[in-house]
This record gives structure tokens, sequence and C-alpha cells, in this order.
């Protein structure tokens, strides 16, 4: 596996593959793989002959009083995994090679309706972070195809998004969410989880998945729905940030002649903020009626 810090590095390098005629998939992370980012490694391989990997903690995503500091960073563990899984190149930059003005944004890339609902909402900015670097990244590792992740769901939609909206050559894939066992998705921010916290976080799935079944049977009374899940957090120790029912589209205000639904849910259990989401297939009719 190749390292490569410097972009001039990258670009030769990703040139040279491209002239030799090769398909590149592209993983950004912020490190701290879990098992997770692997999997989206191995989906990246599995269609493409050669596979970048990137590693950047983005100061754009983070509002101020939020965890860039402490992100965990786990270098050595996150180039032996890579190796691993036969990575051909990490480019790991520097915040001053992405941010050439020094962290602070000047040219940025937001996507409308999508930026400041739901996580956006209860982190403003984070959207416009996340889509300045992501784009910055697409452009300079001009990848045929990127996977993101499944479970954050609305950042997938925002990718999806910008890239047909500002026409990049790119196909978007979501990979599937990966799960411990007892069905807490994996993340970066479980290692915040204290024993006790980490015995309760699998409710945030739990709650999710009932409602979805609920859907799946039929049930109308939405609100009905999503006032239940935040009982049912709340009496597993879980805060509920939000808990909605929304198209699974376009993250829209669902109504009862959507069939295509889904659950997206953020929830504070001590330090971590957890996330999740179970998309839903409704029936056309509704034998159930009122949740």
């Amino acid at each position: 596996m190749q390292i490569v810090t410097d972009i001039a590095a990258l670009r030769a390098r990703i040139a040279e593959w491209r002239g030799a005629g090769e398909r590149i998939g592209f993983v950004p992370t912020m490190g701290n793989l879990h098992g997770g980012h692997l999997r989206l490694v191995e989906e990246a391989r599995s269609r493409s002959d050669r596979t970048v990997v990137s590693i950047f903690v983005n100061p754009a995503q983070f509002g101020p009083d939020e965890d860039y500091e402490t992100y965990p960073r786990t270098w050595t563990a996150d180039c032996e995994a890579l190796s691993a899984h036969d990575t051909d190149l990490l480019f790991a930059p520097g915040v001053e090679a992405l941010y050439p003005d020094g962290g602070g944004l000047r040219t940025t890339v937001a996507v409308p309706e999508l930026n400041d609902i739901l996580c956006g909402a209860s982190r403003p900015g984070h959207f416009t972070g996340v889509a300045t670097v992501v784009t910055k990244l697409l452009n300079l590792v001009q990848p045929d195809l990127a996977v993101f992740g499944l479970k954050d769901y609305q950042q997938l939609l925002v990718i999806q998004r910008l890239v047909r909206d500002l026409h990049l050559p790119v196909e978007i894939v979501g990979g599937a969410i990966a799960r411990e066992s007892d069905g807490l998705a994996m993340s970066s921010r479980n290692a915040y989880l204290g024993d006790d916290e980490r015995r309760r976080a699998p409710a945030l799935y739990q709650t999710l998945r009932a409602l979805a079944d609920r859907l799946e049977a039929g049930a109308t009374d939405f609100e009905a729905l999503v006032a239940e899940g935040c009982r049912q957090l709340r009496r597993a120790g879980l805060e509920p940030d939000y808990l909605e029912i929304r198209r699974a589209a376009d993250l829209g205000i669902a109504t009862t002649d959507d069939t295509a639904l889904v659950i997206p849910a953020a929830a504070y259990l001590g330090r971590a903020r957890l996330i999740d989401n179970v998309r839903v297939r409704r029936p056309a009719d509704d034998p159930e009626g009122d949740a």
C-alpha cells in the first residue's frame, strides 16, 4: 500500500492508473477504522481495479463545541487494516493541503433542503463542511466510484445530490450498515460508550426496527409512532435528538401515500451521539389502518 500526503503525488499515481485504463474506487474516511469502514473498502475493491482510501479528520464539519480535537485517531492500526484489505493507496493530507487558507472556508458547497434538517438542524454548518470536503476529495482522486456508508443516510443523499447537481463523473455507492451482533450500528464514536451505556445502546436500532415493523404492517399514524419511539428510547436511557419518518428518496416529510420510507434517528447516550436509520417499504394499501 502506498501512502501519500501531498496532492502532487496523489495526482501522479492517479494519472498512471488512468493511463493504464484502470477503474478507480474510492472510500473517504476520518480514520479510526472499524469493520464497517473495511466493508466499504471491500465493496470498492469488488467494483474496481484500484482502491484509494483517504483519512482526513475534516475540521469544517465539526461545530465549535464538538469533538474535533478529541476525535479518535488510530493511525498505525488504520494503516495495518487497510494494508491487510489490499488497499492500493492511502491519501492522508494535512489540513493545510485541503484548506490552503489555514482551515477557513472560502469556497463552499451547500446542498439546499438537505443541509438544514435532521442532523443539519442539530449541527449547523455540518453538511456544508461535509459537502465541501467531499467535493474536494472527489476532484482530487477523480474516482469512477465512491462508496459511502448508509448509516449516515442524510450524508449519502447530500453527496448524491451534489454529484448530480455539479455533474461530477462518479458513481456514488451506498454501502450497507455494518452492525454489531446486538444490532448497534458500528461507529467510531461507539468508543465513547462506557460499559453500561454500551449495553443500552442497541435500544436505538431495536426501537427503529419495531417502528419499521409497524409501518410495514400498514400503520399510518406517523405522529403516534414517533412519540412511542421517543418514549422507548427514554425508557432505555437514551435522549432523542430527533426521530422521524421521512420519504426515502429525499428525506421530505412523509405522507400516508408514500411507500418508500426511512426512519432516521439520533440520540445522546453519555458522551456519544448515536445515529441510525431503517428503511421501510410500506404496502400500497393500509390493512392495519391506524397505528
